[in-house]
């Protein structure tokens, strides 16, 4: 397992350098069939991530990869789940607030999680048994992923609920489902809005600056495997809506239900 997390670590890094490479320059942007945006930093992550992943001898599911049959994948006991650019609206928009995912799953469930912001230079990873989560700002691309390890602090959530209580999400863009948790929250306690893009949302709980991050909009397993692991490590609970059990991967429909970030 050290080999696999060592291995997701440098893969993120490196799809990061990549992104860099086009982030300042005049790119051209392209729209999929679902109206999501898509730049050529999006692929050139892509190719790097893989080219490492691939290493491994494990499946991969990416954002950017031709999707396997479920019939093919529905036995896969573990698989990497990638986004090599989460967050190309706000790479478009150059807020920074866009990062790359990996994760790894095992019968279904994040195990080991890594989520890298490519302008901050911030790395944020699950430790190889998935018990805690840790945070470092990359000084040195090049070191050795052992020394990035050893410079990392552990990230821990908020554990006592002291007003105001922060929600993940935005003033300016709730939808109804959204307003009516911040109203049922609000008749007990003031709510302060934490705002930031991307799997960024999952990383404020994890790290103690947000409460709970409510999700009622639609997602994809790749947008919110890595953000899960490393929740989880910490304690914090990713849980589907409809069932209160946490959120599943590798399944048919890679399209996550809604789903609560909290303690």
């Amino acid at each position: 397992m050290k080999n696999n997390l060592h291995i997701a670590i440098r893969a993120a890094i490196e799809g990061g350098l990549e992104i860099m490479k086009v982030y300042g320059t005049n790119f051209s942007v392209e729209f999929k069939g679902d109206d999501s945006p898509l730049t050529i930093a999006d692929e050139k992550a892509n190719e790097v991530i893989n080219r490492y992943l691939l290493k491994t001898g494990i499946p991969i599911i990416s954002e950017e990869n031709r999707q396997t049959d479920y019939e093919a994948r529905r036995d896969w006991t573990q698989c990497w789940i990638v986004d090599p650019l989460d967050g190309t609206k706000e790479f478009v928009k150059r807020n920074g607030e866009f990062t790359v995912n990996i994760a790894l799953v095992i019968n279904g469930s994040p195990h080991l999680g890594v989520i890298y912001v490519p302008v901050e230079k911030t790395l944020y990873f699950t430790s190889e048994d998935a018990t805690s989560s840790y945070k470092c700002v990359i000084q040195d691309p090049e070191a050795s992923i052992d020394e990035i390890i050893e410079q990392a602090e552990m990230i821990r959530p908020l554990t006592d609920v002291v007003p105001p209580v922060k929600v993940v999400g935005s003033r300016s863009h709730l939808n109804d489902d959204t307003r009516a948790f911040i109203a049922e929250i609000e008749k007990k306690n003031e709510v302060e809005i934490v705002s930031r893009g991307s799997s960024l949302k999952f990383c404020l709980v994890a790290e103690g600056k947000a409460h709970v991050y409510p999700r009622y909009a639609p997602t994809m397993e790749w947008d919110t495997a890595a953000g899960q692991a490393i929740c989880e490590a910490v304690g914090v609970k990713v849980i589907e809506e409809s069932t209160k059990t946490p959120l599943k991967y590798n399944k048919k429909n890679l399209l996550n239900p809604y789903f609560l970030v909290t303690r």
